[in-house]
């Protein structure tokens, strides 16, 4: 079992390398692209929601700030065409300093308070996006930013899907390698003590002023990195592809692989991209059945299909149980122990 676990990871990377070469139509290579790219987006968001506890509805907008970035320092919008290399640098920034803006306010609320200040964040982003057009075009409004730059490396640009496939396929990587150091590191232990008891943690010495916000900053840069990477993949980025529903369907992608569990959410993230795709002959009835099948799965996996085991806790040993008395034996000795012992008068004379 232990040698399976060894080889596994090898054979699903040594699967995903070759899977445009044998594709069998650049149509689900396509879908394979978007599987990357989502694995990418559900991994920062498995490091707030999975590792801190941090409930984000508003997760989206990270993903839509990242991609408005890299339109504007590539595209004709505002004139400017940096090479990739430098765009990306900045997107992270960006998002991770607006991870920290959201953050900030929001560390006095957990659960479903939490979930709706970010999900009100998430909505602002959207209109703003779709209304900073006028009187001075930001956003491009509901039209958007077109014919941005496509990604250039050192002079290879990406055209194909095949290429794009491999750009985010190494983008999901290093977000798994970035989320399997962190979840092993001193602040990952620290955003797993929150996530149980935020008020043990902060007894415990841990400063979760400083976890959350790490939190919520590295969560928001892989989702801008993901954003960045769709600007330059569609040519084009829109305020519709920042809906209230992607943050729903990333989130999904959490919930069912497995919430903290890495191979889980890149399990939900492959589930949730290309069953729909599998279902499309159904027509108009496939999100029904879609649907219908994630229903069924979280009724018989309501943890999720990949639950990260954790070590368990070794409780000292019982003490040997002790024989009982019989009832004659236990009567007897507290016949002798209640008996007064013989005092020895004065005159009689000592034995």
């Amino acid at each position: 079992m232990g040698g399976s676990r060894r080889w596994l990871p090898a054979a699903l990377l040594a699967a995903a390398v070759v899977f445009p070469l044998v594709a069998p139509n650049d149509y689900w290579t396509g879908v394979a692209t978007r599987v990357a790219l989502y694995s990418t987006l559900a991994l920062g968001l498995n490091v707030v929601v999975g590792f801190a506890g941090l409930l984000d509805l508003g997760y989206v907008a990270f993903f839509g700030i990242g991609s408005y970035v890299y339109a504007f320092l590539a595209s004709p919008h505002f004139g400017l065409h940096w090479p990739t290399i430098v765009v990306l640098p900045i997107v992270l920034v960006v998002t991770a300093v607006a991870g920290i803006l959201i953050g900030a306010p929001t560390l006095r609320l957990r659960g479903d308070y939490l979930a709706i200040v970010t999900l009100g964040f998430g909505e602002i982003t959207y209109l703003l996006l779709i209304n900073l057009d006028r009187p001075i075009n930001i956003t491009g409004g509901p039209s958007g930013i077109v014919t941005i730059d496509p990604p250039k490396f050192f002079g290879w640009t990406a055209t194909r899907n095949g290429q794009y496939y491999y750009l985010f396929l190494a983008a999901a990587l290093m977000a798994l390698f970035v989320s399997a150091r962190l979840r092993n590191s001193r602040i990952g232990w620290s955003w797993q003590a929150i996530r149980e008891d935020e008020l043990a943690a902060r007894v415990m010495g841990i400063n979760t002023t400083v976890a959350k916000l790490q939190a919520f900053a590295i969560g928001a840069a892989l989702a801008g990195l993901a954003g960045a990477l769709l600007a330059c993949w569609q040519r084009s980025v829109f305020p519709d592809n920042f809906l209230f529903t992607e943050s729903i369907n990333v989130l999904a992608m959490v919930i069912i692989g497995g919430s903290g569990s890495l191979a889980g959410v890149l399990l939900g993230a492959a589930l949730i991209v290309t069953l729909p795709e599998i279902f499309r002959d159904f027509l108009l009835y496939r999100m029904l059945v879609f649907g219908l099948a994630l229903m069924v799965l979280m009724v018989f996996r309501p943890e999720g299909l990949l639950v990260r085991r954790r070590a368990a806790v070794r409780s000292a040993p019982d003490p040997a149980p002790q024989l009982e008395a019989p009832p004659a034996a236990r009567a007897g000795a507290g016949s002798r122990a209640g008996s007064a012992p013989h005092a020895v008068s004065p005159d009689e004379p000592a034995n």
